[in-house]
């Protein structure tokens, strides 16, 4: 009985600790750099602190059931492909201008959004690949216009930050 009992502990302390080298923790990508973590995204010569929005869930959410959000702070949007896109502000309390770029990183379009409107704010490009939301009238407080470009290498690295690849987006290696 007792060479039962010792050999039972034997296989568990073995078992446990096979198994407990053989496993890693690992960290799903959104997690790398944290999802709420703020990235200095360029704009021509002004810098933004924005939060990163990659994966559908993000952008789906985007700045939902929000109070405020800080002054000259943001949420950035990624897309994967070039396409039409139209925001909403579906639980969004927070009145907003978008900026549309293309996939070269041009700020085509600004747009204002007034809290909770369903309708949705579309594009007039259907090469839209990136979306910057702000603090209503910050775009124009901050000196960013229609032509101002997105430094596109900074924007790689924020990707790889958050743990993806940048060309899956389109983006040079970060």
């Amino acid at each position: 009985m007792r060479g039962l009992k010792v050999l039972s502990i034997v296989a568990i302390g073995s078992s446990v600790v096979f198994f407990g080298f053989g496993c890693k923790e690992t960290q799903s990508p959104e997690n790398k750099a944290g999802k709420n973590v703020l990235f200095d995204l360029q704009v021509g010569e002004i810098s933004i602190q924005t939060e990163l929005a990659l994966l559908p869930e993000e952008r789906r959410k985007g700045l939902m059931h929000r109070d405020r959000l800080d002054e000259g702070k943001g949420m950035f949007f990624i897309f994967e492909k070039a396409s039409a896109q139209r925001f909403w502000m579906k639980n969004t309390r927070i009145p907003l201008d978008i900026g549309y770029f293309s996939p070269t990183g041009i700020l085509m379009e600004i747009h204002a959004a007034e809290p909770f409107d369903l309708s949705g704010v579309p594009s007039r490009s259907k090469r839209v690949q990136f979306v910057l939301e702000l603090n209503r009238g910050d775009f124009r407080r901050l000196g960013l216009r229609i032509g101002d470009r997105l430094d596109l290498k900074k924007v790689a690295k924020m990707v790889v930050l958050r743990g993806f690849k940048s060309e899956d987006y389109g983006l040079p290696q970060g």
